[in-house]
């Protein structure tokens, strides 16, 4: 089976590249406009038409496509017209903050709704369950972009505790003190945009299996409810909140976006957005496959992960 989705992932790829291709060539924006910057307004249009030809942007996206494939399977990932850097170059100054910065804020948020999800199923309809429940709601119906901004009116313009955006303060290096004070607020806010769906989660499974015969077995037995929910309901309940994060990976990615460009985190989402705005092809390209096979390698682990997280799979199996 999982040889089988791997060998999936060839055919998925490939239809995805080659449709951001084809997509690329029906796009209104014009990629002149991010080449030559405060330049277009004032270049002729025979010289638009003359540099269009010298970069090939009137070339058919299929010889484009199959171009960039040939160069990608050779090792060549190609030049960043937005960067005018070599897109390999991009890739290594970047992906190390985009993965610093994900890394952190989702594992704020799956301990936060691992603490709360589980003590909210084991009391469900309480005070505080019901509480819980009607923040996530509030929070669900957010975008990323309003947390963000809100985050930044409250802490960094308000109360001045954190800077508002970048990596470190004007002219600073990037020192473990100056990037982690940067890091609190792009973190936090992507944790809590990706909290309420994790913790609805956990909540949802441990009150399901809180009712199962295993646990009123346990009870019977006269086990304490805190070793039953550390031994039986939490194990069995992180099967399927392992499935489920999974399946969220597109939204986390599409949160790592909008908050990476709301506090100019310098990481691969904000080039991810700077090289669609300018067609930049072989940088996109290379992103959006990458991300793509991202997705699919976490899907493919968190179901691995359930098979090994919950017994009752094994055995139906």
């Amino acid at each position: 089976m999982i040889m089988y989705r791997l060998l999936l992932f060839v055919p998925v790829l490939g239809g995805v590249s080659a449709g951001l291709f084809a997509a690329a060539a029906v796009s209104p924006f014009d990629p002149l406009a991010g080449y030559l910057g405060n330049r277009y307004m004032t270049t002729s249009e025979a010289d638009k038409a003359l540099i269009a030809d010298e970069l090939g942007l009137h070339t058919p996206w299929y010889e484009l496509y199959f171009s960039w494939l040939h160069a990608v399977l050779t090792g060549d990932l190609g030049m960043s017209r937005s960067f005018s850097q070599p897109v390999a170059q991009v890739l290594t100054e970047r992906i190390p903050w985009t993965i610093l910065l994900v890394s952190v804020g989702m594992t704020g948020s799956i301990l936060i709704a691992l603490a709360v999800g589980v003590w909210a199923g084991m009391h469900r309809g309480g005070l505080i369950d019901r509480a819980v429940a009607a923040a996530c709601i509030v929070i669900q119906g957010l975008p990323p972009f309003v947390l963000a901004l809100a985050a930044i009116g409250i802490f960094a313009v308000g109360l001045g505790w954190l800077p508002p955006a970048g990596l470190t303060d004007a002219g600073a290096d990037p020192t473990f003190g100056q990037v982690a004070r940067h890091l609190v607020l792009p973190a936090a806010v992507l944790a809590v945009s990706q909290l309420p769906w994790a913790l609805l989660a956990v909540r949802e499974s441990v009150s399901a299996n809180r009712g199962e015969d295993y646990v009123a077995g346990a009870v019977a037995r006269g086990v304490d409810m805190r070793t039953i929910t550390r031994r039986h309901i939490l194990p069995t309940s992180l099967a399927p909140f392992v499935t489920i994060i999974g399946v969220r990976l597109p939204e986390v990615v599409v949160g790592a976006v909008l908050v990476e460009e709301i506090f100019s985190w310098p990481g691969a989402a904000g080039a991810l957005v700077q090289s669609a705005r300018d067609l930049d092809m072989p940088l996109l390209a290379i992103l959006t496959v990458g991300t793509t096979c991202a997705v699919l390698v976490g899907s493919l682990l968190a179901d691995i992960a359930y098979v090994l997280l919950d017994p009752r799979v094994k055995a139906d199996g």
